[in-house]
């Protein structure tokens, strides 16, 4: 009896990957379809003449045929061998009738009927945030980027981005190994690691969160599905955090999707002079949140006071030397003649300092005779 059971359910399992690989069927019409067929064998192995005539009764003549035709298309070119070869590489799948598929998809204009997931998905009732923002970022941004996702993953927030170079990694890269973990959502399959670069990325999100994607494995990641997984990014995220964007770019779309959605939206302002910091700064002065620290962000999202005091409380202890030099720096690059103009060090003694608080982490220098802080 278990046996069948198994097997009942692994047939169930190989008949939802059909229906949902089914192309030219919209989200809309999946769901539909799923209400009126709930067990996807019965349509799979229903004549043609008795699934058009039942359709009929719910759609238009046309609509019906065109429905009827991909579903026959959809039966020949079948493989229950591909399917295998998904779940071998740890892909799942969930659907919309599903109690797994995460209810903040199930209230956004268009959810899709079908998600393919490595690792897990986020945990319903935890908080979420979304950090998105400029592939080419400047230290300013991904540093901040950073320091937002790891502090929100470790008071228990989980992360969302879409895993892209710049921004969307930086934050990922920060939230992975706190509490809340952190979910890549991608307009490619969830097979298909993109950019490559961030291969590391991709293999700590399998681990540490989990990866999505609408897109059937083995998508490539064309230019027309990264719209659509925007709408994801913010449809799973309690609030959409824009860090470093330009006047047009991506993330002023999700911005303008998660307004859309019922989300609050906050950025990190910058120079007026940073084309980076335009899409930003204009957010704000439309209304946007603005993030004048990570510890000021967590309290305008209601996160426990203990933890920000924790956080406000951390201190670094510097000798009297150091200290002058790390309170010059920032995180805009400073030369080392600035850097003497204002600290009114010598030279040895001001090269003394900075070597010292590299080697411990507090300063970097991005290039040569450039620094800036780094103990985030």
């Amino acid at each position: 009896m278990e046996k069948q059971r198994e097997n009942q359910i692994e047939q169930d399992e190989l008949f939802r990957f059909w229906f949902a690989g089914l192309k030219g069927i919209g989200n809309r019409e999946k769901i539909q379809l799923t209400k009126e067929f709930p067990q996807k064998n019965t349509l799979y192995y229903i004549e043609e003449t008795a699934l058009k005539k039942r359709l009929k009764e719910k759609w238009t003549k046309g609509k019906a045929e065109t429905i009827t035709q991909i579903i026959q298309e959809g039966k020949r070119r079948w493989s229950k061998e591909i399917v295998a070869e998904w779940q071998k590489k740890g892909i799942a799948l969930v659907t919309y009738e599903q109690e797994k598929y995460p209810d903040r998809l199930r209230n956004i204009s268009s959810p899709p009927y079908a998600l393919y997931v490595m690792g897990k998905l986020p945990e319903k009732g935890r908080r979420t945030a979304a950090i998105v923002g400029a592939r080419n970022c400047t230290y300013y941004g991904e540093t901040y980027a950073r320091k937002i996702g790891k502090i929100l993953s470790e008071a228990g927030i989980s992360v969302i981005s879409g895993m892209a170079r710049g921004i969307d990694a930086a934050g990922q890269r920060g939230a992975i190994h706190g509490s809340g973990g952190t979910f890549g959502i991608l307009g490619s399959g969830v097979d298909i690691c993109y950019p490559k670069e961030n291969r590391g990325l991709y293999e700590d999100l399998k681990k540490y969160g989990g990866i999505l994607s609408e897109q059937q494995p083995g998508s490539p990641p064309l230019a027309q599905y990264f719209p659509a997984r925007n709408r994801l990014i913010s449809g799973l995220a309690d609030v959409v955090i824009i860090i470093e964007a330009r006047e047009r770019s991506g993330s002023l779309i999700t911005a303008d999707m998660a307004l859309e959605q019922g989300k609050d939206v906050y950025a990190l302002p910058g120079s007026v002079d940073s084309q980076l910091s335009r899409g930003c700064n204009r957010l704000i002065k439309q209304g946007a949140g603005i993030i004048l620290s990570p510890e000021e962000l967590l309290e305008e999202l209601n996160i426990c006071g203990n933890f920000v005091k924790n956080l406000t409380e951390t201190k670094i202890i510097l000798e009297t030397e150091q200290n002058i030099v790390y309170s010059c720096l920032d995180l805009n690059p400073k030369s080392i003649g600035q850097i003497l103009a204002e600290t009114k060090l010598s030279i040895p003694e001001l090269m003394r300092q900075l070597v010292s608080l590299e080697m411990n982490g507090k300063i970097k220098e991005i290039s040569k005779g450039y620094y800036v802080r780094g103990n985030w």
